[in-house]
């Protein structure tokens, strides 16, 4: 069993992260721009992002870059090099970095509810004893 080239990860995940970060721009800056816009002023909120924002969001490409690269490195002695280890490395780094990201401020937001009526449930039953 080898030792990881981390030089080759590092370089190998910021390639990737520029190609995840031009994709995500196509796609939300280009294709989905006038949803965005129309989803983000709908709740009260301007159409733009902010510099923050989209640092943020860049920074989280190359860093899904890397931690594709790294998984690849980490499970291709046991897989083999190839295709189908490619696959699996993405499809986790998908569903951990994207799917995840994406579902988690909405179990937070249920979660806060739940917690809140709860609160209210309890605190009427007290407040009406």
């Amino acid at each position: 069993m080898g030792t990881i080239n981390w030089t080759r990860v590092i370089l190998g995940g910021l390639v990737a992260g520029a190609i995840i970060n031009a994709f995500e721009y196509l796609l939300n800056a280009i294709v989905l721009a006038k949803d965005w816009a129309s989803v983000m002023t709908g709740l009260g909120k301007t159409g733009e992002m902010s510099g923050a924002s989209i640092v943020l969001f860049n920074v989280w490409g190359f860093l899904l870059g890397i931690a594709a690269l790294w998984l690849y490195a980490a499970i291709r002695p046991r897989y083999g090099p190839g295709l189908k280890t490619a696959l699996c490395a993405g499809s986790a780094i998908w569903v951990v970095g994207i799917v995840l990201a994406g579902v988690t401020p909405l179990a937070l937001e249920a979660s806060s509810l739940r917690a809140s009526y709860t609160w209210e449930w309890q605190w009427g039953s007290l407040r009406s004893s």
